[in-house]
């Protein structure tokens, strides 16, 4: 096989896993919205997660063996520790939010989560560059104008803030996952995520009264909730870990604006939710400034000594 066809093959399988990653995790916000309908937020998440933890674990072990899995301690409970900030902080409070406001609005909203990152680096007194900057102001610029006008929606108030809280957990675990001890294993690392995840969703649904009617669960909820599982999940990160391996980091990091609207046309397609001309403007924003900040940090650090890619936006 001549070395044309084998970079052609590559090429191909490289946009096959970022169509993957575009669709797959843009349409979770649409499948957690189904999801909802007949099923409580927090413990549908206990479900997907513990899951898909249990599914990947098991594979992660075959294939692998013991020496994927093994850790120290500090290891152990860092994986954990980012687990609850992304999945039982930031997903299971997505969820939450949905039940106030559309699937699209809540993904543009946590389209947020790469500029709350540059906050970070500015309070750990590592300074970005002005163009960064300017896309975090132009990003929180479109994030103002959608929480204060609902996207010209009727959303509920509460269902921003909750959103927004969703983001911030989310960044602040994205943030750590790369400054505290991890497990070498990547696939190793998400499923104790995922576990540490389902079982934070699981006490925190309890807690607040949540109650799992099977009666009144839709056989539509229960196929959102799978796919949630298999394609959220499962395959969608197995194709981002591939691609962090297999292609530039600039075109992997394309998700991040991408993601969301996706999110918005499917939820207009799918839910006829309204999309009105301030949340597009707005949205339009915040895939700017977003756009800016990722392809500004990735060509600095193109030049610079390579480094990991922050944690997914949606798994």
């Amino acid at each position: 096989m001549d070395r044309d066809t084998t970079d052609g093959r590559t090429s191909l399988l490289v946009w096959g896993a970022l169509a993957i990653v575009y669709v797959v995790w843009g349409s979770t916000y649409l499948a957690i919205r189904i999801v909802i309908e007949t099923i409580p937020p927090l413990l549908s998440g206990a479900m997907r997660f513990t899951a898909a933890s249990l599914i990947l674990g098991t594979v992660v072990f075959l294939l692998r063996g013991r020496r994927a899995f093994r850790m120290n301690w500090k290891e152990l409970g860092g994986a954990a520790l980012v687990g609850l900030l992304l999945l039982n902080g930031g997903n299971g409070l997505v969820a939450v939010a949905e039940q106030h406001i559309s699937s699209g609005l809540a993904a543009l909203l946590v389209a947020s989560v790469p500029l709350w990152l540059v906050i970070f680096r500015i309070v750990a007194r590592d300074r970005p560059g002005v163009l960064t900057l300017a896309g975090v102001l132009i990003g929180f610029g479109g994030v103002a104008v959608l929480s204060l006008t609902g996207g010209g929606d009727a959303s509920d108030s509460t269902g921003i803030v909750i959103i927004l809280l969703a983001s911030l957990s989310w960044s602040v675990g994205s943030f750590l996952s790369g400054r505290i001890p991890m497990p070498a294993d990547p696939f190793a690392a998400s499923a104790i995520e995922m576990a540490a995840g389902g079982i934070g969703l699981m006490l925190t649904g309890v807690l607040v009264g949540e109650h799992l009617d099977l009666g009144a669960a839709s056989g539509r909820s229960w196929a959102a909730l799978a796919y949630l599982v298999v394609m959220g999940s499962l395959v969608g990160f197995t194709a981002y870990v591939w691609l962090l391996g297999n292609a530039p980091i600039s075109l992997v990091s394309t998700y991040a604006y991408v993601n969301p609207v996706v999110a918005v046309l499917l939820g207009a397609l799918v839910l006829s939710e309204p999309v009105t001309a301030s949340m597009v403007t707005a949205g339009l924003v915040i895939v700017l400034g977003v756009a800016l900040v990722v392809s500004t940090e990735r060509r600095k650090k193109a030049r610079a000594v390579p480094e990991p890619a922050e944690e997914p936006a949606s798994v």
